[in-house]
């Protein structure tokens, strides 16, 4: 039995996400993954020294390097055939295109898995988190997207798994489904913080933080913890912070050491992507709210006398 993962790289390194995905297909078997886009010789030194990986498929075409959903699902469907379960990441490339290749295959996607019970066997969220689903696949190859914030990703080991180039064919097939989309452009947000879905400690702001400028307030708490700062929706969608700094169910799902909310209520779309981190501490002024049924420490207090105290004491140690 043996699992293809597409995986997904930036400046020759194997992003977190995808090595999660590793992490949770190796308990099935055989993993071989699947690297698409150009100048891939970095990304695939560096695959195939992950723990898990057996052989390293690269597919090398300018029509694959920005990740585009049809290309993507036709190789993915193309190279199918070969293997018991087809997986990434559930990022955005990932939702984008496993879909799709689920509807090639005639199959059904499982979507966002938090658990492996077996070779046909998951678990997914449902109900926005609030209730897990045991789902059973006849299908004959399974189709899988994986909760990168379940999974301790995979680490490099040292190994050396085969690389080999992805069959003409399967190429052949990406650059057909190519016509029917083009790329425009990328607007990228350049940060010296961690990456929101693989920071180590997430502090995140709510709709009581009252206004876009307020939001300094937890940087230097950010600063000292090393942290990323987040924010519910409710203060997205009041134009306090950028839409991707968004955690939650229809944001990014983190589970990091150390959460810290701040301002926020504790909305179930809010509670959905950040209940698994380890430890969560929460400051709102109201004591009903529903934040603090999840929290591990619980204060509450006015956030514009607290968070500076905070600081202060971070400051101290």
């Amino acid at each position: 039995m043996t699992a293809l993962v597409f995986i997904e790289h930036e400046n020759g390194a194997i992003r977190q996400p995808s090595r999660s995905a590793i992490a949770a297909l190796a308990k099935l078997g055989d993993v071989h993954v699947l690297l698409a886009g150009t100048d891939l010789s970095a990304a695939a030194t560096a695959a195939a020294s992950i723990a898990g990986v057996a052989k390293v498929l690269t597919a090398e075409d300018a029509v694959l390097a920005d990740n585009l959903a049809e290309p993507l699902a036709a190789l993915l469907t193309a190279l199918a055939g070969d293997y018991s379960h087809v997986a990434a990441a559930a990022t955005a490339a990932g939702k984008n295109a496993l879909p799709r290749a689920a509807a090639l295959l005639d199959a059904q996607v499982i979507s966002d898995i938090v658990g492996v019970e077996g070779a046909d066997t998951f678990i997914r969220p449902i109900y926005a988190g609030n209730a897990l689903a045991t789902v059973k696949s006849k299908d004959p190859v399974r189709v899988l997207t994986v909760r990168a914030a379940a999974f301790p990703p995979a680490e490099p080991t040292g190994g050396s798994a085969s690389t080999e180039a992805a069959p003409a064919a399967a190429l052949d097939a990406a650059k057909a489904a190519a016509a029917k989309s083009r790329h425009v452009s990328y607007e990228i947000h350049k940060s010296e913080r961690p990456e929101l879905s693989a920071a180590r400690v997430v502090v995140s702001g709510g709709r009581g933080m009252a206004a876009s400028e307020n939001f300094k307030l937890l940087e230097p708490i950010a600063d000292k913890l090393g942290a990323a700062i987040g924010a519910s929706r409710a203060a997205v969608d009041s134009g306090f912070v950028p839409n991707d700094r968004q955690v939650g169910q229809t944001g990014t799902i983190v589970a990091p050491e150390l959460y810290i909310a701040i301002g926020i209520s504790g909305a179930i779309q809010h509670l959905a992507g950040m209940k698994d981190s380890k430890v969560i501490v929460a400051i709102n002024k109201d004591e009903e709210a529903p934040i603090f049924q999840v929290a591990d420490y619980g204060l509450v207090a006015d956030l514009f006398k607290a968070v500076p105290e905070l600081d202060a004491e971070l400051a101290k140690a």
